[in-house]
């Protein structure tokens, strides 16, 4: 397994993560044996980097973690986002990421995750009713005290990077990044590289619009309300994924393999994290690892997913207006 830095300071991870939210039944059940199995499979490939939410499955999530890493916590880099806040239902009730809440939350993640520390440690979102410096300095704090490593962040934009930067040293930001979600190199790239830190990209897969099989979504999965995937929006996305077939059976890989390797392309400050539940979607994507493109390949792709190319916004409005980076 290849290795990158997060930041000119964070800690050295594989040049993929294993995204987890999948396995709190975010989109739809998940076989409780099979997520612990996959992160044992990633464990044993060298994934060395895990991302989680505390707010993922209200807890389940950190849980489930714990139990499968056991006796092997120090083989990995744990990154957690904290601040959402979720009824009995599931239901978002906001973000807070108060001084307090950070105290909190992270007093709760460390007994779930059954650790004594945090590697990366950040806001989901940015809350507009507390400034990035309040939360970011809350967060040293805890560096501090030695229950956090590093800091990160998540789904902001250019200004809120550079204030959170100048109170402590970030050492990535966590973005939707991939073939169909290019928004984060019309200015966000540049200010992260300009100040040293890393982007760890989510949504490389477009959940699960990257795929060589057809989709299907379970009742409960919250994509069914995701404009990408609703009518004309999903046809005209499976058409350009299709064509993006195209060049990936030319590579001899499939198309998830086209579309992570790229992401993981982009630079060596970018890391893809890959989510799923299942051993066979994980080895697939560990598959990327290595693969490279020559110049002509590059144009071909970008002639078929050039910035823009999706249909439909990544989120639902009320999702969208809450993302400091769309603003």
């Amino acid at each position: 397994m290849q290795k990158r830095q997060l930041g000119a300071t964070g800690p050295v991870v594989s040049a993929i993560g294993l995204g987890c939210m999948g396995m709190s039944n975010a989109y739809g059940p998940a076989d409780r044996d099979e997520s612990i199995a996959t992160i044992h499979t990633a464990l044993d490939a060298g994934v060395t980097l895990l991302d989680t939410g505390d707010f993922y499955g209200q807890g389940h999530n950190e849980m489930l973690i714990a139990e499968a890493l056991k006796s092997r916590r120090d083989e990995v880099q744990l990154s957690v986002k904290f601040g959402g806040m979720r009824d009995a239902d599931g239901a978002f009730l906001g973000f807070d990421t108060r001084p307090v809440a950070v105290a909190n939350s992270l007093a709760y993640s460390l007994q779930r995750l059954g650790t004594d520390h945090v590697d990366v440690y950040r806001p989901a979102r940015l809350d507009p009713n507390v400034p990035i410096e309040d939360t970011i300095g809350a967060i040293a704090e805890q560096i501090d005290k030695g229950r956090v490593r590093h800091i990160g962040l998540s789904e902001v934009g250019a200004d809120t990077i550079r204030r959170a930067h100048a109170v402590h040293p970030i050492a990535d930001l966590q973005i939707e990044y991939g073939l169909l979600e290019r928004g984060v190199e019309r200015e966000i790239l540049q200010v992260t590289r300009e100040l040293g830190i890393s982007i760890t990209a989510y949504g490389v897969l477009s959940r699960g619009l990257i795929s060589s099989t057809p989709l299907t979504l379970d009742a409960g999965d919250w994509r069914g309300h995701a404009p990408r995937f609703q009518g004309d929006n999903l046809a005209r996305n499976a058409a350009l994924v299709e064509k993006l077939g195209e060049i990936a059976a030319s590579k001899g890989v499939t198309v998830a393999q086209l579309a992570i390797a790229w992401v993981a392309a982009r630079g060596e400050d970018v890391v893809p994290l890959v989510g799923t539940t299942k051993r066979a979607r994980l080895n697939e994507a560990i598959g990327a690892v290595g693969v490279t493109f020559t110049e002509q390949e590059l144009q071909e792709i970008e002639a078929v997913a050039p910035l823009g190319a999706a249909a439909g916004t990544r989120y639902a409005a009320a999702q969208m207006a809450m993302l400091d980076s769309e603003r």
